[in-house]
């Protein structure tokens, strides 16, 4: 079943989703949020970095699709 959001409507993704960073934009997953700073860690691993909670966004279809590529083919492709 697939859920669709009104276009208006955005919510932030939780622990263990993909989550894009608009101040860096790149994608990763969403660890934790810790200090009022949200913890993401690159797809491919790697160190987390803080993100502001208002600059993180759902990722648009395409860019979750070419995360979720990376992950399955063991690598990344620069800034996901």
């Amino acid at each position: 079943m697939l859920l669709f959001m009104a276009s208006n409507q955005q919510t932030r993704p939780g622990i263990g989703e993909l989550a894009k960073d608009l101040t860096s934009d790149r994608i990763g997953v969403v660890m934790g949020e810790i200090g009022g700073r949200v913890q993401i860690r690159p797809v491919g691993g790697g160190t987390e970095w803080d993100a502001k909670p208002d600059s993180v966004v759902v990722p648009s279809a395409r860019e979750e699709l070419s995360a979720r590529l990376a992950i399955r083919h063991g690598h990344s492709r620069g800034p996901l």
